[in-house]
Order: structure tokens, then C-alpha cells, then sequence
């Protein structure tokens, strides 16, 4: 079969890969509470234990995708995951859940760093910014598709949309294998590609990279903290919402409309700020990034203290769409200043940052979660992102006040 061009490949995978994980994660939390029987700390632990494997594989993966081959590195990430996900919905018990997280974790890694320097390899650094966020929008758009599939599938049984996601994302990396390109990416020699010390020097680059750079600091250490208020909500809020009184529907379907039309609101808010957002003009992006921190902390303060379901429904509607703008702004922005040769080293260093927030708060979160309440958990949850806030807003600073010393690029 003929590889296509490496743009339309992006959007397919967008939109298919969003549509397979819609399948899967739509039901999964009310699978691991009712089928399952979690309670929130183990909800969290299984988290734990996926951000921990993230953490640990993250940059090897990523060094991987810089010596070898990016789109290798993406194909073995789909299997990967897949196979996590088939273990996870087969065998209801808490010990396969923690295994299918180190399998799909490390099959995340081998993605995560390694799609977005793919991207910005086969349409261009100066396009990728515009290429992340319709890539986002495709891939909302196939959320949707997925989000009513998991919806018709749960009312079954909660286990059948998590098995056959995950036979259909093996299968998609079957697919990319046939028809994704890989022209942008000039691969180690062949007679480096072996050579462990090669790809320690990788890492070594990437690091320096961050190092000698202040905004990448900025964005490696505000990734920590908004990983720690990820892991708050993503593990946690299905629990929260059902524990008001959910008038005319069962769960699984509150849970599909809030998804599908949180994905509507998204795809609108992506598309607003693709066309207003000069994601070129790192100020702008940062101002962006700015807002966008803004309104989760108050809108997630209000889902947490929520005096009934519908308030709790309006804050969470907001939340989704508004939270899936931080990452393409702050991928555009890390893209900006990071070369080719260590692109999917810098992306992994970013990712796995935010794996070490998921790692060290998701525990403190879930903890209070069980000992306290799930209010003060939100709470808590949304304090956690006043440090990227306040590092956003010194970058900003120190951007509009003039160029930064030698070796302290801003």
C-alpha cells in the first residue's frame, strides 16, 4: 500500500485514535467503580501506578523515537496500548487493572513526544502549531462517534466498548504501518543506532536544550503541576458527579452526554483559537495559556463545591473543552524553541514532568479524597495549578520587558 502525505495520515490518526480512546475511556471509570468496586485512593493508585510507568519509560522511548525511527515508535505505542486496555476490560480485578496500566503506559510513552516531533518533521515547525489544533479538532470530532459507540456498548456491559477499543487501536497500528511516511526525520547512522552512548548524548542534548532555555524550564515544571490537577479531576470527577442524585438517565448515558457535548464546545473552542491565536507569538500563547489556567481553577473551585447536579453539570461542561486547549498551546509554544535532532526528547522530558505531577499528586489527591471528601479533594486539586499560573505569568514578564542574556533564551 502507498504511504500517503504525512498531514492527511496526522488527521486520520486524530480522529481515529480519539474515536477508539472515546470508546474506552467514556465507560472506563464507571467500569473500575461498579464492575470493579474501586474506591477514590485506588482509583488514584491505578493512576499512580500508569504515571509512574510513564515516568520511568517516557525518555527512553523518546530517545528511541530521535535514534530510530518516530513512526516505529508510534505503530509499537498503538499495539502497546491496545493490548493494556484488552488485559484491563477482560479481567475485572485490581491486580490485571494495575498490570494493564504498565503495558498501555508504556505503550503511551512510545507515542507521547514521538507524534508531535512526527508532526513537526513531515508539515514543518512553522506549521505545526496550526497542525496540532486541527488535529485536535478531528480528533474531537471522532470523539463524538466514540462517545455514543461506549454509550450503546456500557448499556450492555461496561467491559465490551474497553476490550474492543483495544483490539481496534492493535489494529490501527497495523494500519499506520501500511500508509504513514517518514520523510522530515533523518535517523542516527546505522552504525549509531546500537550505541547506548548515542543515546545518552541524545538525552544529554535534550536536557541542555531545557537548561540553557528559560521558557522550557517554564514549561517543564508548569507540565508538573497541571499533571497533578489532571490527575485530581481525570480519576475522580465521574465518582464526584455521581454522587448527586442524576434525574431521568442512568450514569453511562450522563456520562456520554456530558462527554459529547463537551467535545462539541471543544471542537467551537479550537477552531476560535485557531483562527485568533498566532500560535507563532510565543507572548500571545502565553497570554492564552494564561486564561486558560484562569478559568479551571475557578471553574473546578465550582464543580467541587457545587450545591447540586445541575451546577456541578454546567462547571464540568466548561471544564472538558477549555482544559483540552492547555496542551496544543503549550506543544506549540515548547515547538517554537526545540531543534529537530532532539525534538521527541524534549516533548518526552515535557510529558514525563507531567507524569511526575500525576505520580506525586494523584496519592495526596486520593487520599483526601477518602479521608475527607471529594469537595475539598476538587479543591485542593485546583490549587495545584497557581504555580503554572504564576509561572506563565513571570515568563510574560520577562518576555515584554526585553531579550533575555546570552544563554537564558526566553
Amino acid at each position: 500500500m502507498k504511504r500517503l502525505n504525512g498531514y492527511p495520515v496526522y488527521l486520520f490518526q486524530s480522529f481515529t485514535a480519539s474515536l477508539l480512546f472515546a470508546v474506552i475511556f467514556t465507560v472506563s471509570t464507571l467500569y473500575l467503580v461498579e464492575t470493579v468496586g474501586l474506591n477514590p485512593f485506588q482509583l488514584v493508585l491505578v493512576g499512580t501506578v500508569l504515571e509512574f510507568t510513564a515516568f520511568i519509560a517516557e525518555v527512553p522511548t523518546g530517545i528511541i523515537a530521535d535514534v530510530y525511527s518516530r513512526r516505529l515508535s508510534i505503530i509499537i505505542g498503538y499495539v502497546l496500548v491496545g493490548l493494556g486496555f484488552i488485559v484491563e476490560g477482560s479481567i475485572p480485578r485490581f491486580w490485571a487493572i494495575l498490570l494493564a496500566q504498565v503495558i498501555w503506559g508504556i505503550g503511551v510513552t512510545f507515542m507521547s513526544g514521538a507524534e508531535e516531533a512526527w508532526v513537526a518533521d513531515e508539515v514543518g515547525p512553522e506549521k505545526a502549531g496550526k497542525a496540532f489544533l486541527r488535529g485536535n479538532q478531528f480528533g474531537n470530532a471522532g470523539a463524538l462517534f466514540g462517545i455514543l459507540a461506549s454509550v450503546l456498548l456500557g448499556t450492555v456491559a461496561l467491559n465490551i466498548p474497553i476490550v474492543l477499543g483495544g483490539v481496534l487501536l492493535v489494529v490501527l497500528g497495523g494500519i499506520l504501518a501500511l500508509i504513514m511516511p517518514e520523510t522530515g526525520f533523518k535517523p542516527k547512522p546505522r552504525e549509531e543506532r546500537s550505541n547506548f552512548q548515542q543515546m545518552g548524548h541524545t538525552f544529554r542534548q535534550g536536557l541542555g536544550v531545557i537548561r540553557s532555555r528559560r521558557v522550557l524550564v517554564t514549561l517543564v515544571i508548569a507540565a508538573a503541576f497541571f499533571g497533578a490537577f489532571s490527575e485530581g479531576f481525570d480519576r475522580l470527577w465521574v465518582p464526584h458527579l455521581v454522587s448527586y442524585s442524576m434525574p431521568y438517565w442512568e450514569p453511562v448515558v450522563w456520562i456520554g452526554i456530558i462527554s459529547a457535548i463537551s467535545l462539541v464546545l471543544g471542537i467551537g473552542m479550537t477552531e476560535f483559537v485557531n483562527r485568533r491565536v498566532d500560535t507563532n507569538n510565543q507572548v500571545v500563547v502565553a497570554r492564552s495559556l494564561q486564561i486558560v489556567v484562569t478559568l479551571l481553577m475557578a471553574l473546578m473551585i465550582v464543580f467541587g463545591l457545587a450545591w447540586n447536579f445541575g451546577v456541578a453539570l454546567v462547571a464540568v461542561l466548561a471544564l472538558n473543552p477549555i482544559r483540552g486547549m492547555n496542551y496544543p498551546l503549550a506543544t506549540a509554544w515548547l515547538n517554537q524553541h526545540v531543534d529537530s535532532s532532539v525534538r521527541a526528547t524534549v516533548f518526552s522530558m515535557r510529558n514525563q514532568s507531567d507524569a511526575f505531577g500525576q505520580m506525586i499528586g494523584g496519592p495526596i489527591l486520593g487520599a483526601i479524597a477518602t479521608l475527607v471528601s471529594l469537595r475539598v479533594e476538587m479543591v485542593v486539586a485546583a490549587l495545584f495549578l497557581v504555580p503554572a499560573l504564576y509561572l506563565y505569568s513571570r515568563k510574560i514578564d520577562a518576555t515584554e520587558r526585553g531579550p533575555a542574556p546570552i544563554n537564558a533564551e526566553a
